[in-house]
This record gives C-alpha cells, structure tokens and sequence, in this order.
C-alpha cells in the first residue's frame, strides 16, 4: 500500500492569480458552508466541464458547426459553456481553501484534485475546438493543428508535475489562470457576436485561432518549458533534489514521450487518415490516455516511490497502432477506434476509483487506529 506524503508546497507567481484572481476566490469560499466536503467542490466542477463537453459534442461531433455563418450552435450553448467554465474554474481553485478553513486537507484530497485536473486539461481544450471549428478552406483550424495544440497543453500539465516530482514543490504554471480566462471570454464572445468572429482576419491577415496557437507555442517554448528547467536547476545548485541522478530525475518523461510517439505515428501513418475521419474520437482517447500516464506519475511524486518505465497502457496501444498503420484493419480501423477509446477510458475510470477507495479506507483506517478520527462520517463526498 503506497504511503503519500502529507506535505503540499506549491507555488503561484502569476500576476493574474495573484492580484486579480485570488481576492475574487477570498470572497467567493466565505459563501461555501463549512460542512461540504472540499472533494465534493472538486469533483462538481469536473462534473460541469464533463457535462458542458458533452453537450457541445451532441451539437457539434466532427467539430464542423462553427464553420458555417450563421453557425449550428445555439447560441445559449456558448454562454453555458462561459458559465460552466468559469464555475468549474472558481470551484478548483477554491477546494484547496476550503479543505485548509475546514481542517479537512488530507494527500487523498490533492491526488483527487489533480488526477482530475489531468483529466480536465484535455475536456477544455477539446470543448474549445468547437468554438474556433474545423478548417473548412478559409477559416478554421486543421485536424492536426488540434492535435498539436491538445498534445502542447498536456506537455504543460506533465511539466508542471515533473517538477514537483524532482524539486518537491508544484510552480503553479502561468498558464492555467489566463487559459481559463481566455475561455471564458472566448466563449461569451461567440454567444454575443456570433462564430462569424473567428471566420474573419484579426490582423495582417491572421485569424484569432492564429494567434491563440501562436501565442500557446511561444508561450511554452519561451517561458514555461524553460522555466520548469531553470525550478529544476536551481534546486539542483541548492541540493534540495529529490532524485540525485539524471536518469531517475528523467524516467517519468519516458512513457508520456512514447505515448506521444506512438500517437503521432497512427496520426501520421494512418491509411484511411483516422483523424481527419474522427478527430474528437481520437482526441479524446489522447486526453484519456495522457490523464491516465500522468496520474501516475503524480501518484510516485506523492508517494515518493519510482514510476515504471513503461506504462502498461503502451504495449496494447503498440499493437493497436502497428495493425492500422501496416493495414491490418482495413476499413475496421474507425470501429477499432471507437472500441479501443471505449475501453481506454473505462479502464482510466476504473483505475481512478480503485485508487480513491483504497485511499479514503487507509485515511479512514489511520484515523481510527490513531484515536483521532475527526472527520466526517461521509468523508469523501459528503
């Protein structure tokens, strides 16, 4: 049974967090009454992103709605998207507030929080693909585009947790809080003015789709990639590392590189061009299956044990990739697919709630054993 730490450190710099965000986040967790769980915050915001992304997917599957003028989204659509978001926003930065004015933080309420963030990462980048929509041949972005775009914000979630697997502190990346306020008005824009928005130039003949993944790129080449490096560095001139070798302090980027190898070669080798076929199937398994590597190495960087070098989930994606791109699957590879994604993700739901269970009996085991079960009878959710 894995003993994780029950320490948290963790580090918010960005001035939008911190002079415009966190005093509205103050006011908002006085509201709360003290006797809802903080994981039950946690898990209703996953729950309305979860929802929002479904609903957007009923409207628009193969991400084409937006394409059209006027587009096939109704309008309330979007501003329930705005709302959703800002929700689920509000609600995951303040469980942890909640969790300290209640006395209730416990290691299981930060892997919950973050394994779901892992999740959510992928939902809202996959919800936001509606908005900007398909390249239709004179706006929109392409099938791969949404790919590169969803595989650089999850190479940011796995960044920000590498760190605190090596250095034992979580930098809170800049880019979360302006991601979530782009989405927001993103959102709010297209359901006032129109998808027409993102169908003209914005300036020197660039879109706004242009310019966001623009922005994303030099974003994580120039400031947040570097400056999980340079958190590293210097925790390893201050000799505060917590793994003194080069390999044990890379091993948790081996399986998330070729997860990401072995997705780009069924992307790029794909006889029948899978994602151009069913990009928000695709797209979703990548998120399920990043969440899924991901969680465990948020878990070994919580319980400061050694994450496995392969991750199970690339042996049947190995053999799943290798029969479409040799052509073994034939016109079966959409079907395959649809059945791979189906078990990808109930595996990565079944894989979560065992590791909660077992997590809340030990909280629940430690506290009686110790005399000094203060807690709640319910003490996950309610």
């Amino acid at each position: 049974m894995l003993a994780f730490s029950s320490q948290y450190s963790a580090v918010d710099t960005n001035p939008l967090s911190v002079y415009i965000m966190q005093p509205i986040w103050n006011k908002i967790i006085k509201i709360v009454p003290l006797w809802i769980a903080p994981n039950l915050l946690t898990f209703s915001g996953f729950v309305m992103i979860l929802f929002n992304y479904f609903l957007i997917s009923f409207y628009d599957w193969d991400y084409t709605a937006s394409g059209t003028s006027p587009g096939l989204v109704p309008t309330w659509v979007w501003l329930f998207s705005a709302f959703t978001t800002f929700c689920a926003y509000a609600l995951d930065s303040i469980d942890g507030k909640h969790a300290r004015r209640t006395q209730s933080s416990t290691p299981l309420g930060e892997l919950f929080d973050h394994g779901l963030d892992s999740w959510a990462t992928s939902i809202f980048v996959l919800s936001f693909f509606s908005v900007c929509s398909r390249d239709n041949g004179k706006s929109g972005v392409s099938v791969y585009t949404m790919y590169i775009y969803l595989s650089i914000v999850l190479f940011n979630f796995m960044c920000s947790h590498w760190e605190k697997y090596n250095t034992g502190v979580l930098f809170l990346p800049w880019g979360y809080d302006i991601s979530q306020v782009v989405l927001i008005a993103a959102y709010l824009l297209t359901g006032t003015v129109g998808v027409e928005v993102w169908q003209k130039p914005l300036l020197f003949g660039y879109y706004i789709t242009d310019v966001l993944v623009i922005l994303l790129i030099g974003f994580s080449l120039f400031l947040s990639f570097p400056q999980t490096l340079y958190n590293i560095h210097r925790a390893h001139l201050k000799k505060t590392l917590k793994n003194d070798s080069l390999y044990e302090g890379l091993l948790p980027l081996v399986s998330p590189l070729l997860l990401f190898i072995l997705l780009t070669a069924w992307v790029v080798l794909s006889p029948s061009n899978i994602l151009a076929k069913q990009p928000r199937l695709f797209l979703w398994m990548v998120g399920v299956a990043f969440s899924n590597v991901i969680c465990k190495v948020i878990i070994c960087q919580m319980s400061s044990t050694r994450p496995e070098l392969f991750h199970w989930f690339l042996f049947p994606l190995a053999l799943v990739v290798y029969a479409a791109i040799s052509g073994l699957l034939g016109p079966m590879e959409e079907a395959v697919l649809a059945v791979f994604t189906t078990l990808v993700t109930a595996a990565h739901v079944h894989y979560g709630v065992c590791v909660v269970s077992t997590g809340v009996w030990k909280q629940l085991l430690v506290g009686a054993l110790s005399g000094s079960l203060n807690v709640y009878i319910w003490v996950f959710f309610f």
